[in-house]
């Protein structure tokens, strides 16, 4: 969703607004909420094999929508969107290979 609105503002040629800020810190709390249902899980003994790698992923995740905001907060131009919308691609990405390193394991 995020990815789309930034580069709907992109295309319009706006810069972002409170709604991107919005999506972000939304986006944001969804990963804090798997970062600590991750965590849980893998003290309870559901541990990946490649645990290094998947917190690796976990934390990188966590600090990618951060760094996206910082970024387009200081780009002023309606390319801000851009910078949005590739965070937001990333994470998906991220997700993803978070998802398949912990189903190798069958943890």
């Amino acid at each position: 969703m995020l990815a789309l609105l930034g580069l709907a503002s992109t295309v319009a040629r706006r810069q972002i607004g409170l709604v991107h800020l919005a999506g972000a810190g939304l986006l944001e709390g969804l990963l804090v909420v798997q970062a600590v249902v991750a965590g849980v899980a893998m003290a309870g003994g559901d541990t990946p094999t490649d645990t290094p790698t998947f917190l690796g992923y976990l934390v990188g995740a966590l600090l990618i929508p951060v760094a996206g905001v910082l970024w387009a907060r200081t780009e002023r131009t309606r390319w801000a969107g851009t910078v949005l919308a590739v965070a937001a691609a990333a994470i998906g990405v991220m997700i993803w290979r978070l998802l398949q390193i912990w189903e190798a394991t069958g943890a």
